[in-house]
């Protein structure tokens, strides 16, 4: 290993050390917090209690309490000013979602009143294509006549497989003035999945894009009328298929007024979850579900009408096609899409285009960090952009500060929240890997909890009258969220199948009757009130009679290797108690140093939470949201019958080599010692 390279991985551990999880003052700070105490208590008795013997008593009791545990005082202190902040947006975005529920207020409703306000004003941009927002609610008007005049009707279904156009979100848009559920389709989903997404949205007719006709063509008959959709370039029509942007060139318009009356509280979408533990379920978006992902994430990072944002995400999907085209639907920012993520021409986009806001999702800052910034003419290798905050879920604590210092991001806005869900957080002060917060004294107030669980299982812990335990700052639990059906941040809808909703369903949890949502998520929050991730329920395995968390062992992992991917996974092994832990690192190139791996593991984590295996491999499986399949992993395991990468495998000596086909027999007959 280079003295560079080690340098770099120095780097990287010291940024590492930067998260500070803050469980416990130590004496620096409980002496500050007691002299400001002593301080702010003489300053009140001199101007208020001197001539009252009550008055100074009770003082006097409050600062005893308060001298002998400093630690509310100095997280008052600390986060008055992000509690302050966050309660005026709060407040704001409250007001707003309030507003629209009384009126009745559909997205469709929202998106006429700003177009109507600035008409000739870019609404989207993609590549050289733009459409204003007048052009946008012209089409999405055409859309709701064409289909009007087709006999749909509220309540009925209209499944929507097509790639990111600026035609994309009008189509859905237009559909739902007529109270029609659109079903958002995962362009990447083939055959029996793509068969399972359209048939549990029960949808009536089917929306396709030219670009993917031939993924239908090789599907059996759906019975169902389909509409094609074509730009400039030549497709061939399926066969009984209706083709669509003609006939929506001539269509009549049908304004919003004149359209079926419709609530903020009706269904509007289908968003899909990602599948990374079987077949895709279909989370229902209502208008006002739609309206508090978009304009929370609006309202709680200060964004504003004049910025504009790059959404280089899947319109299918949460964070692009509801809070990143929602910046312009309901704000009349201008939204830049892009067809597919590209890391090399990600700056350069955000450059051209003048974007003040960029989105990012699980893995793209990582790509970002990896891809080597070149521009014609230029040596640095910091881009040159216009950005003031780029926000989104799942930016890595190991790699935040890299991220920020590299690149010169001024704020990073990170959202925790489910598509189906309702244990929504954000962080709103840059705060180092931590995924949102909860005012100190409003825990109780605020609809998420965390509850203590069995770290393996992720079943809730009750006491004896049978109600669950809220965890300590410090003690990690699982998240959940308060089921309010009247209040659009507490609502849940669930999904298309019912049986499925309530499977994510904690009832009875404090009193009786009482209803949570099940994030599924281990957690932990500090002393200020930030929450942090550390695991997902079910990733969680145990071995050697410990619980393994695999979030702590992928971060070890990556802060050794570098900027590859890494997942940790549980396996098994006949004939032993548990699972063994296996590490699935990305490597194409085999520049892995394995034994410098092996040192670090060894220094770092415990015998029971080394992994017992590390494969090798060109690319790890992921969802199209970038989210890693460790479920295929996991029963792949360590089968060099059907695994063709490089198995190594964990020696006595605590060095990493080469699993070989003796000691494979070995661990499956038993005989391996473990």
């Amino acid at each position: 290993m280079s003295k560079c390279e080690q340098q770099q991985r120095d780097k990287e551990k010291e940024e590492e050390n930067k998260m500070e999880i803050l469980l416990e003052l130590n004496m620096k700070q409980k002496l500050a917090t007691r002299l400001c105490i002593l301080i702010f208590g003489s300053l009140v008795f001199a101007f208020f209690c001197s001539d009252s013997a009550l008055a100074s008593l009770t003082l006097g009791a409050l600062m005893a309490l308060t001298l002998r545990s400093p630690t509310n005082i100095y997280a008052l202190a600390m986060t008055c000013r992000r509690d302050l902040l966050a309660f005026h947006r709060f407040v704001a975005l409250n007001f707003y979602l309030l507003r629209k529920d009384r009126k009745g207020c559909t997205v469709a409703h929202c998106f006429e009143e700003v177009a109507l306000q600035q008409p000739s004003k870019t609404c989207f941009i993609m590549d050289d294509r733009r459409l204003s927002f007048g052009e946008a609610l012209l089409y999405s008007q055409k859309v709701a006549g064409y289909f009007q005049q087709r006999g749909l009707q509220r309540g009925d279904c209209v499944a929507l497989l097509m790639e990111t156009r600026v035609e994309y979100t009008c189509i859905w848009m237009g559909l739902s003035q007529l109270g029609v559920v659109t079903a958002l389709i995962n362009s990447h989903l083939r055959g029996d999945s793509l068969l399972h997404c359209i048939r549990v949205a029960k949808a009536t007719a089917l929306i396709v894009g030219a670009e993917l006709a031939d993924v239908l063509a090789a599907m059996p008959s759906l019975g169902i009328p389909i509409y094609q959709f074509t730009d400039q370039e030549q497709h061939q029509l399926l066969p009984d298929a209706t083709e669509l942007s003609n006939a929506l060139n001539g269509q009549t318009p049908l304004p919003v007024s004149r359209s079926l009356e419709c609530s903020a509280r009706d269904k509007l979408l289908y968003v899909y979850t990602s599948g990374t533990t079987g077949l895709p379920k279909a989370a229902v978006i209502t208008n006002l579900r739609f309206l508090f992902m978009s304009a929370g994430t609006f309202y709680m990072l200060g964004l504003n009408r004049d910025d504009v944002v790059y959404n280089p995400l899947p319109l299918y999907h949460t964070a692009g096609g509801i809070v990143g085209v929602g910046n312009a639907l309901l704000n009349g920012s201008t939204v830049v899409l892009r067809k597919k993520f590209s890391a090399s021409n990600f700056w350069s986009d955000c450059s051209k285009n003048n974007c003040s806001v960029a989105q990012y999702i699980g893995e793209l800052c990582r790509y970002l960090l990896a891809t080597p910034y070149a521009k014609a003419g230029q040596q640095s290798q910091t881009p040159q952009h216009q950005l003031r905050l780029m926000y989104g879920n799942g930016l890595r604590p190991q790699i935040w500060t890299q991220f920020v210092t590299r690149f010169g991001i001024p704020q990073i806005g990170e959202i925790y929240g489910a598509t189906e869900g309702n244990s929504n957080l954000i962080n709103i002060t840059n705060r180092i890997g931590a995924i949102g917060f909860v005012p100190v004294f409003g825990r109780k107030l605020y609809p998420v909890q965390i509850l203590r669980c069995d770290e393996l299982t992720g079943e809730p812990l009750r006491d004896a009258k049978g109600h669950c335990m809220r965890c300590a700052p410090g003690e990690a639990g699982l998240l959940v969220g308060q089921v309010d059906a009247r209040r659009a941040v507490s609502a849940f809808h669930g999904y298309a199948d019912k049986e499925a909703s309530e499977q994510k369903l904690l009832r009875n949890v404090y009193t009786k009757d009482d209803c949570y949502f099940n994030s599924g998520d281990m957690v932990v929050c500090d002393i200020l009130g930030f929450f942090y991730f550390k695991d997902r329920t079910g990733d969680t395995f145990r071995w050697r009679g410990e619980n393994v968390a695999t979030q702590e062992v992928e971060a070890i992992i990556t802060n050794c290797i570098g900027l590859n991917d890494c997942v940790v996974y549980g396996v098994q092994i006949p004939h032993v108690e548990g699972k063994a832990g296996m590490a699935a690192i990305v490597d194409p190139s085999r520049k892995v140093d394995i034994n410098y791996l092996s040192i670090v593991i060894r220094g770092s984590l415990p015998p029971y939470a080394r992994p017992l295996f590390i494969r090798l491999m060109d690319e790890i499986p992921r969802t199209a949201t970038f989210k890693l399949k460790k479920r295929e992993l996991a029963l792949e395991g360590y089968d060099l019958d059907r695994v063709s990468d490089i198995i190594y495998y964990l020696n006595r000596d605590g060095v990493y080599r080469e699993l070989s086909a003796e000691q494979y027999k070995s661990l499956q007959a038993g005989t391996a010692g473990l």
